[in-house]
């Protein structure tokens, strides 16, 4: 009996001494925690998806026992980036129908739609990406050639910021003008700019759930090919949402996903039922609101006229009694408000409209989305009513060959001015706005630090003196999007107690080298792997 026992404690010993069993270790890397010390540690344990430990090599080694361990190589290892500022289903539905991104003309956008009209069934036409920034004239279209090409079909082609819509004779044919407000340019020209853009998609068919679905998968595995584990979805109606819960169901998207309701009834309805919704990977607790319009449409909100266009200073699409409403809305169901601002006027009005929400709550997290254009004079705003910038790089290097045209130089002060933000508020979200951009979050960190395009574009960078250093960007795109959607005490840091969703990056990037080519080696999302670049 005393032999049995003693056998007993030594198979006991034996089995303490191999260590705490884990489901992973990830080792030999260059974990970057991202915390307030900003810890580089060599490895990390993983049980359940969550950090149990990071720290030495040897001590992680010693210490577990795990089911998989993962030699990562000397690789940095960063939290899973967020894109704060998205729209999958519109570059789906780009996808699913003319992808007219780098046309040079006109006569390229209609080439495309022919070349896709001939490859696919389709009984109308949805297209996505012109730029007339990029032809020979900075002139915003009019229908004659889509008109003449197609006379039998209806044809909608989205301007690349999806704040301008140009449709053919074909569909504006199904508009009854008895029944409709209409402008008399828009009907005329075929083009139709932000709110009015709803005249003609009311009248234009739309691809399937299943298609829509099809896409989401395969935006998804892009985003993790980048290592972006999660989004902020900005602007989303009913069914996109109920959409997203079933795939969320049925564990198809894994994707980290923080959505933004479209402010209208039918979301608000909604909004007062269910509350703050978290679904697993899916949660809802703010709304996106439109105050104006994009630059390069001319439809953003400015305090003066615009510099190429005399006696205009574009549009302001939510009135204030409107903006107060929502407010009210927002601080009554402690939802969080998130309104599309690029003018300095429209900056100004949801600056001022905010301070509601400070005096009922210092830690209200509210956003301005783009703070594209801010008048000097206002940008201290950020910091007193504590309004959450969030921003999105490329747009500054995108811009760069025609900003000054539209703002003139004095303007240009406080346009895409990321460092000055920072400096009010301590935080910035950044995200893409895909597919108004590239979805690769290494284009960002090039805009964000070095303020250059894929093209290393402008020399010396862009508007230089508002970059930030690389830790700020990095923060911008880890921890910092998770306080600007409640969920900071989950994930973003490589640190104990967090979930353990980080990427291995292929390329290391420094303050002065951030290859545009980069991309992740392996993805895990809560411990699971869910992209391995060895399978593509």
């Amino acid at each position: 009996m005393k032999f049995s026992l003693f056998m007993l404690l030594i198979l006991a010993t034996a089995s303490c001494m191999k260590g705490v069993k884990v489901d992973l270790v990830v080792h030999n890397g260059k974990i970057h925690c991202m915390d307030d010390q900003n810890t580089i540690e060599e490895a990390m344990a993983i049980r359940d998806g969550i950090i149990v430990e990071v720290g030495p090599e040897r001590q992680i080694l010693n210490k577990y026992r795990a089911d998989e361990e993962v030699d990562a190589k000397q690789k940095d290892i960063y939290p899973g980036f967020t894109d704060a500022h998205t729209h999958m289903f519109s570059l789906a539905k780009q996808n699913l129908g003319v992808d007219l991104t780098d046309c040079s003309s006109m006569e390229e956008v209609v080439d495309r739609v022919k070349i896709y009209l001939k490859n696919k069934k389709r009984t109308f036409i949805i297209g996505r990406g012109w730029d007339q920034t990029r032809w020979k004239e900075d002139q915003m279209p009019t229908n004659e050639m889509i008109s003449l090409a197609f006379p039998a079909i209806p044809v909608a082609v989205y301007r690349i910021d999806g704040h301008a819509l140009l449709v053919n004779k074909a569909l504006l044919n199904k508009i009854n003008p008895s029944k409709t407000v209409l402008l008399e340019g828009p009907f005329t020209t075929g083009l139709f700019i932000d709110n009015d853009m709803s005249i003609p998609e009311a009248k234009l068919s739309d691809f399937s759930e299943q298609e829509y679905a099809a896409e989401l998968l395969k935006i998804q595995q892009k985003l993790y090919a980048f290592g972006v584990t999660g989004v902020h979805e900005a602007g989303l109606l009913r069914w996109q949402v109920a959409l997203l819960k079933r795939m969320v169901e049925q564990n198809k998207l894994s994707l980290d996903i923080y959505a933004m309701l479209t402010a209208n009834e039918e979301n608000y309805q909604f909004a007062k039922k269910h509350g703050h919704m978290v679904h697993k990977n899916l949660s809802i607790r703010s709304f996106k609101l439109y105050m104006d319009g994009a630059l390069g449409s001319r439809g953003a909100l400015l305090k003066a006229p615009y510099a190429d266009r005399k006696g205009f200073s574009g549009q302001q699409l939510t009135s204030n009694e409107t903006l107060s409403m929502w407010i009210e809305r927002s601080l009554a169901l402690d939802y969080q408000l998130n309104t599309h601002a690029i003018g300095d006027q429209g900056n100004q009005l949801v600056l001022n409209a905010y301070k509601r929400a400070f005096e009922q709550n210092p830690d209200h997290r509210w956003r301005i989305e783009h703070a594209q254009v801010v008048d000097p004079s206002d940008m201290h705003l950020f910091g007193t009513y504590a309004v959450f910038p969030s921003v999105q790089p490329t747009h500054a290097t995108s811009d760069h060959d025609w900003a000054e045209r539209r703002l003139g130089k004095e303007r240009l002060k406080g346009a895409y001015a990321y460092q000055s933000l920072y400096n009010q508020f301590g935080m910035l979200a950044l995200g893409t706005d895909f597919p108004v951009e590239e979805i690769n979050p290494f284009l960002t960190l090039r805009a964000a630090v070095l303020r250059v395009n894929l093209e290393n574009k402008p020399v010396n960078g862009y508007l230089a003196k508002e970059a930030l250093e690389l830790n700020t960007a990095l923060k911008g795109m880890t921890i910092w999007p998770q306080f600007a959607s409640f969920s900071e005490s989950k994930r973003g840091m490589l640190i104990q107690g967090m979930e353990a969703t980080f990427f291995l990056c292929e390329k290391p990037i420094s303050e002065k080298n951030i290859p545009a080519d980069n991309r992740s080696v392996a993805t895990y999302v809560r411990g699971i792997l869910r992209f391995d670049a060895t399978e593509y």
